[in-house]
C-alpha cells in the first residue's frame, strides 16, 4: 500500500500550520516552548526474568510468529534498493539513542524496529523527505515504550538526540493510531526474547547460567536489527543463534554441543534454521 505525501502530511498539518515553525537555516523544526516537566530516568540495571515456557507453548509460538514479521517481499525491496537502507538505518540509530538516554529495555528497542518494519513493508512513504520517517520513529518507539517501561516520558521529551524535527504530541498520536490500524492493533509481537529462556532451560548446566551471557544474548539479538540480512529469519531461529553464539563467547564452550540441546526439543526441531551469523 502506498502512503501518500497528502495522507502523510494531514499528521502534522491538520492544525493551523502557524503551530508548527519551521527554520529553513538548520533544516529542522522547533515546537513553541511549554512548560513541560521532565522525565526523569529511574534506574533499571536489570536483566529481565523470563519465564520458561513448555513445548506446547513454544511450538504455539513458532506457529504464530509469522503474524508478528514484515511482507514476505520486504527483504528483497531493500536488496532491490526500491527502499533506502540508509534511512532504515538512521532510524534504527536514533532508536538507540533514545534508548541509552531513558535506559530503556532491550526488547522496547526491538519492538519500535518490529513496529517500523511492519509499516513500511505495507505503507510506502514519500522518498526524499525526511520526516515522514522520523515521525514513524517516535510514534514506533512511544507504542513500544508504552508496551514495556513502567515509567514511559512525555512525547516531547522523547524525542531526544539529533533531531531534524519535533512533533506536537497530538501529531504524534495520530501517527499512532495509523500505526496500530496497519498493524492490526498486534503490538505483543512475538520476538526473539520470547524464547531465551526457554533455550537457556535446555542448556547443559541451565540452572547456574551466568547473567553475562544472558545479556550478550540480549545485546546479539538487539544488534540484528541494523543488518537487513536477518530480515531473512524468524524470532525463534535469531534467538536460538543468539544463545549458541553467546554461550560460545561467555563460557568457552564449542557450540555443537550447546546446537544438540537447543535443536533436541520437540517444539522447534522443525523450525528451518537458515545459516545466522553474527
Amino acid at each position: 500500500m502506498s502512503l501518500s505525501f497528502d495522507c502523510v502530511s494531514s499528521l502534522l498539518c491538520g492544525e493551523d500550520a502557524s503551530e508548527v515553525a519551521w527554520d529553513d537555516e538548520v533544516g529542522s523544526s522547533r515546537v513553541e516552548d511549554e512548560n513541560v516537566e521532565r522525565f526523569q530516568q529511574p534506574d533499571l540495571a536489570f536483566l529481565p526474568d523470563f519465564p520458561v515456557e513448555d513445548d506446547e507453548t513454544i511450538a504455539f509460538l513458532v506457529q504464530k510468529e509469522w503474524d508478528h514479521l514484515p511482507r514476505e517481499d520486504y527483504l528483497e525491496r531493500y536488496r532491490n534498493r526500491v527502499l533506502d537502507v540508509t534511512a532504515r538505518q538512521d532510524a534504527i540509530s536514533w532508536i538507540r539513542k533514545v534508548q541509552s538516554h531513558y535506559n530503556f529495555r532491550p526488547l522496547t528497542v526491538y519492538l519500535s524496529v518490529n513496529y517500523l518494519d511492519r509499516f513500511l513493508s505495507t505503507h510506502e512513504l514519500p522518498q526524499g523527505v525526511g520526516w515522514p520517517l522520523q515521525l514513524l520513529s517516535v510514534a514506533c518507539l512511544s507504542l513500544a515504550a508504552k508496551m514495556e517501561e513502567t515509567e514511559v516520558p512525555l512525547l516531547l521529551d522523547l524525542q531526544v538526540g539529533d533531531t531534524k524535527f519535533v512533533f506536537e504530541a497530538r501529531t504524534i498520536r495520530r501517527m499512532e493510531l495509523l500505526i496500530m490500524t496497519t498493524l492490526k492493533w498486534r503490538l505483543h509481537s512475538i520476538t526473539p526474547f520470547n524464547f531465551i529462556d526457554y533455550y537457556l532451560y535446555r542448556l547443559p548446566g541451565h540452572k547456574s547460567v551466568p547473567g553475562a551471557l544472558i545479556s550478550r544474548a540480549m545485546e546479539l539479538i538487539v544488534n540484528t536489527n541494523r543488518v537487513i540480512d536477518f530480515l531473512d529469519h524468524r524470532p525463534s531461529a535469531i534467538a536460538g543463534a543468539a544463545v549458541l553464539c553467546a554461550a560460545e563467547e561467555v563460557l568457552q564452550i564449542e557450540s555443537p554441543d550447546y546446537k544438540n540441546a537447543i535443536m533436541s526439543s520437540t517444539a522447534v526441531n522443525k523450525v528451518s534454521w537458515n545459516p545466522i551469523s553474527f
